[in-house]
């Protein structure tokens, strides 16, 4: 009998984790960590968020948040290719957080996207909050990673003619 409850509780446990792996994968904010400064991650974040209409930018606690933005041409073009109806109307906001830390006695930084989304299908039933697919918070991220790279590389090659003077000098 105690073996037959310990097999079947096995076999619950794993099954109930199926149903919530789609909330804990819904929940997840993309992140990235990158081997720089707090400093030059921000200067990063702030060149790629440019192109977005800022409401609240604060450097010394790391947080960036924009304005509510139309997308929904976006979210139409995208929806067309599926089974769900156009919306009247998509809009969404995007918050960017930067936070310095250690990794192995090195300075990182770690930036967090949230993206949250909203449509309005009618008037009657108001704003509805939806889940993002995560493609543009993983694309800026991406831009913020080249930025700091590319900023890394110049600062190699300025070092690299630095010495390559003095050494002819």
């Amino acid at each position: 009998m105690k073996k037959i409850f310990i097999i079947l509780w096995f076999a619950v446990s794993c099954a109930s984790y199926e149903n919530f792996r789609q909330i804990t994968e819904e929940f997840e904010m993309p992140s990235q960590t990158y081997k720089s400064d707090f400093t030059q991650t921000w200067q990063a974040v702030i060149q790629v968020m440019k192109r977005f209409d800022i409401a609240y930018q604060n450097q010394e606690a790391g947080k960036i948040k924009t304005r509510w933005m139309d997308n929904t041409l976006q979210v139409n073009f995208t929806d067309a290719f599926g089974s769900a109806d156009a919306v009247k109307a998509a809009e969404f906001k995007l918050l960017v957080n930067v936070a310095e830390g250690y990794s192995y006695g090195r300075k990182v930084s770690k930036v967090t996207i949230f993206k949250r989304q909203r449509v309005e299908n009618d008037f009657l039933q108001g704003w509805k909050e939806v889940p993002t697919d995560g493609i543009q918070e993983k694309t800026l991220l991406y831009r913020i990673g080249r930025l700091i790279e590319n900023d890394n590389m110049l600062k190699k090659i300025d070092k690299a003619r630095e010495k390559e003077l003095l050494e002819s000098f």
